[in-house]
């Protein structure tokens, strides 16, 4: 064991808070934003394309206020979907627990066509918000990294409309989901944001109109399962290949109607089918192919598209347990992707900014991203599933203040104490908020409903070391009744209670090896290797594993990726490389914070495949 590193990994002694350095990446140098700038201005949704469609991005007024107070004029402007806390915003102000944040936006007129629903959608709002149009009060949300929407065609006007919205964030200092946000930031805990931080836009639909859209590949049966959720019946036809299939009202069934004694767009109706694959491509990261649909749904029309593709769990050439793409033993060679960026923390600045990561990290040898304790817009997945890279997507941990000491630290240096707590100590793991508990279970089904569709999702992270974890087994099981077709780590690093389909360790500071296990064995964190670069670090205090030079970075990180390749003969299932990019204080990317430096060799892969 590296046991200095470790030791050093403690932080001892530091004290107060660090100064982070403004920096932007290379999205985002412009001196300022426009007055007519639309951030993000693509279709937020590929998966279900629309062509009547509004983007509410740019420049929103703004005021931060007590908790509970009205809104009573603006303080500034705001640059949606960018939170208050980045530079990108132009506002830079970190809201607190006790404070809330109004966004105001004047739409101008709203021309909804004849027969047509207006529905109004947000990508993200971190965390609890109302919503009201024209002082009508639409409805509310509460999780900071799921999507939602309301139907406001009762509400809008011909001429001008005001969309208000009030939002509040208790990050550490709550309960809710919060991933790596803190109010006191440091080591591998950052920044905290608040408010809108995704796309908002308006959409119109037809009177009958889709609502949800899944597409489940069947590879043994050369067909693909298809599931239209609908306010109302609608004759179907769907179109992919050439090959067009019809399917008549009377093949809905009604699952569940609202009772509010409101009109019939308030049910919901579900049509589920098979349909074949006649020219069958399977999906992998060598051969990312997709295969287009266009829905006709009534007047309703849509584009998307699905993969055929299968995860599962087998044995290798060599009798050891392995993970299966497509039925075939198949190393996942990852890297751990936080998604943070300086000028804007979790919201990508561009469309291109997306791009970027995946590619260069395919274009280094990496084939999976394990998105870390955060999700990203639609649009980033999509790019996974065309460029081919597959994602091993974490939960969003919650519950009350972490006991780092208990859960990170100690564990990490002596892994033994990660092998003899049981997740039901629920004050351990400071989960002893039963209706947080509850909720969190709540958002776990809705980001399976939510992120399920994207082809490139080959594993669902439940726990990571042990954060807000809490009935882990019963949890898997709730993750397999709604999504059978992927693998589940139900508790990563450490803290394994026996179940979910991986053995998940994190190694930083011993010697790699492969530990036996009927499970597929799989390093879900090791590396973390910190190279400052001058000039391009947030900050002169750094975090990581390991200290290492620039000019010995290369070496030291093939070497490694060298030792990775040798394990997989000894079982090795799966290995995830900390961390993408550098951090705030985190100095253990592959690039820098701001993108501008590639740390390892830029002319050569890493050749672990």
């Amino acid at each position: 064991m590296r046991l200095k590193d470790a030791l050093f990994s403690l932080q001892p002694g530091k004290k107060g808070q660090r100064i982070i350095r403004e920096m932007t990446s290379k999205w985002s140098e412009k001196e300022q934003d426009a007055e007519n700038e639309v951030p993000l201005p693509e279709y937020p949704r590929p998966q279900m394309r629309r062509g009547s469609w509004v983007n509410l991005n740019g420049w929103w007024d703004y005021a931060i206020v007590p908790a509970g107070s009205a809104y009573t004029g603006a303080q500034g402007r705001i640059l949606v979907p960018f939170s208050p806390e980045t530079a990108r915003s132009g506002v830079k102000r970190i809201l607190q627990p006790e404070e809330a944040i109004w966004y105001v936006k004047q739409t101008g007129p709203v021309k909804v066509p004849d027969k047509h629903r207006v529905l109004l959608h947000f990508g993200a709002a971190d965390e609890r918000c109302i919503v009201w149009w024209n002082g009508q009060k639409v409805g509310s949300h509460r999780n900071g990294y799921l999507p939602f929407s309301f139907d406001i065609t009762e509400y809008v006007r011909q001429e001008d409309n005001e969309l208000r919205v009030y939002v509040r964030d208790d990050t550490d200092k709550g309960t809710a989901c919060r991933g790596k946000q803190t109010l006191k930031p440091g080591g591998m805990f950052y920044q905290a944001q608040s408010g809108i931080w995704q796309t908002v836009w308006l959409e119109y639909v037809p009177e009958r109109y889709v609502r949800e859209l899944s597409f489940s590949p069947d590879l043994k049966q050369c067909a693909v399962k298809i599931q239209l959720r609908m306010n109302a019946p609608a004759p179907v036809e769907i179109e992919s290949e050439g090959m067009t299939y019809r399917f008549a009202e009377d093949q809905f069934s009604c699952v569940r109607r609202i009772d509010s004694g409101k009109k019939d767009h308030q049910g919901e109706y579900v049509l589920a089918v098979t349909v074949p694959v006649v020219d069958l491509h399977l999906w992998s990261p060598d051969a990312p192919y997709l295969y287009p649909v266009k829905i006709r749904a009534g007047t309703d029309q849509i584009e998307s598209y699905f993969a055929m593709r299968s995860f599962g769990k087998g044995v290798d050439k060599n009798g050891h347990p392995c993970i299966t793409l497509n039925g075939k033993p198949y190393f996942l060679n990852g890297v751990l992707d936080q998604g943070y960026w300086p000028e804007s923390l979790m919201t990508p600045p561009s469309e291109a900014a997306m791009i970027f990561d995946i590619s260069e990290m395919k274009r280094l040898g990496f084939n999976m991203i394990r998105k870390h304790e955060k999700t990203e817009p639609a649009r980033w997945y999509y790019h996974c599933d065309r460029i081919g890279m597959v994602v091993w997507q974490d939960m969003v941990h919650g519950g009350g203040p972490i006991n780092a000491m208990l859960l990170t630290y100690l564990p990490t240096v002596f892994p033994v104490i990660g092998k003899c707590l049981k997740d039901r100590h629920y004050r351990l793991f400071s989960r002893t908020d039963a209706p947080a508990r509850k909720r969190f279970e709540q958002d776990l089904i809705r980001m399976l409903r939510q992120y399920g569709n994207s082809p490139c999702i080959g594993i669902w992270g439940l726990f990571n070391e042990g954060w807000g974890q809490f009935d882990a087994l019963r949890l898997t099981e709730v993750i397999r009744k709604h999504d059978p077709s992927r693998l589940v780590d139900h508790a990563g690093g450490w803290y394994d209670q026996g179940g979910g389909d991986l053995r998940s360790v994190h190694n930083y500071f011993r010697k790699l090896n492969v530990e036996r296990d009927s499970r597929p064995f799989v390093l879900s964190e090791y590396g973390g290797y910190s190279c400052k670069i001058e000039g391009h670090a947030a900050c002169e205090d750094t975090y990581g594993y390991h200290t290492c030079r620039p000019e010995d970075f290369p070496c030291e990180f093939r070497r490694i990726m060298e030792e990775i390749s040798s394990l997989r003969e000894r079982g090795l299932a799966a290995a995830v490389y900390t961390q993408l990019s550098d951090i705030e204080e985190e100095t253990n990317g592959l690039y820098t914070y701001d993108r501008k430096i590639c740390k390892p060799d830029p002319d050569h892969g890493i050749g672990v495949r």
